[in-house]
């Protein structure tokens, strides 16, 4: 099972999700730190490892854990952000570990993608800055452990994460390749009715405001030709398979509401399983983001009171 770890609701979550799974590779021993700044570590251990790096030989002495997560679809530990992180945030709190005695070997964990090109450069970085035993685990490795360790995605509820919603995505895909094939232009930002309280809605919906402001509001400009293109005489059986698709999509909503935490990543997490399903709408699929943007937004989909 693999979890989309993006989706977690804050870095609180990954850092306990790193916690539990340093309890079972190091021990009951490892000692999680509060929220806030923690001077480079989001936990710690000291004493012998129960099996790492190996059972045969497990680290012994006093091991820094960091988790840095991200709520970025497909981000790799090769992307531009996280070596800013590296070099300007990680690199420079080991040091200071160092100065301060605090440290013998050092355990970071991410929810990126993780190469074996990137992760010799990013050792050998980390070997020639600090020259502390270390070790990245990116994604790849966590999802194993927790297939070893199945009880953490227990605890956790990371099964809410999967969104097990289905809908028929063959009409969603008709609408946008249809609607593509016109000059889509980008209007004027609409004025929200009177009657729509949308800051209500995303109160409703648990919908960020950080969310509406940066990615909903900028699709907006599109709304009113989306709107007269579902209006056109012509297009009928399109309006059809629109509002098919949105009396799917609210059951299935109303159903799973307690499996997710914020309506951006239900959005999200519906951009991704069509494309996923149709590849051929990778060149259009912005369009597909506005649509689902448009169904909110137009009260189709999600709570309205």
């Amino acid at each position: 099972m693999k979890y989309p770890l993006e989706n977690l609701a804050s870095d609180k979550e990954f850092e306990d999700l790193v916690s539990l799974i340093c309890e079972r590779i190091l021990g009951m021993g490892t000692i999680v730190f509060s929220v806030g700044k923690d001077g480079g570590k989001d936990a710690k251990f000291s004493g012998t490892a129960n099996k790492f790096p190996s059972e045969t030989n497990p680290w012994n002495g006093k091991i820094i854990i960091q988790a840095k997560h991200t709520q970025r679809p497909n981000a790799s530990c090769s992307d531009s952000d996280f070596q800013r992180i590296l070099k300007n945030e990680v690199i420079p709190a080991i040091k200071k570990l160092i100065d301060n005695d605090e440290i013998n070997y050092y355990l970071l964990f991410t929810n990126r993608k993780l190469s074996g090109i990137q992760y010799k450069k990013i050792e050998d970085l980390f070997n020639e800055q600090t020259n502390i035993e270390n070790r990245l685990i990116g994604k790849e490795r966590i999802d194993l452990w927790l297939e070893e360790y199945p009880e953490i995605a227990k605890i956790l509820n990371l099964n809410r994460l999967l969104l097990p919603l289905e809908f028929n995505e063959e009409d969603l895909k008709e609408i946008v390749l249809s609607f593509s094939k016109l000059d889509v232009k980008k209007g004027d930002l609409p004025n929200i009715p009177e009657e729509r309280d949308i800051e209500k809605k995303n109160d409703l919906n648990k919908l960020s405001k950080n969310y509406f402001d940066n990615v909903i509001k900028k699709n907006m400009p599109y709304f009113e030709q989306i709107s007269n293109f579902l209006s056109e005489p012509n297009n009928k059986e399109l309006l059809n398979k629109y509002e098919n698709t949105i009396g799917d999509l609210n059951e299935e909503i109303t159903i799973h509401r307690d499996e997710y935490n914020k309506f951006e990543i239900i959005l999200n997490h519906l951009y991704k399983m069509v494309l996923n399903k149709f590849p051929e709408l990778n060149s259009s699929r912005a369009l597909v983001r506005v649509f689902l943007h448009y169904m909110y937004y137009n009260c189709d989909i999600g709570k309205n009171e």
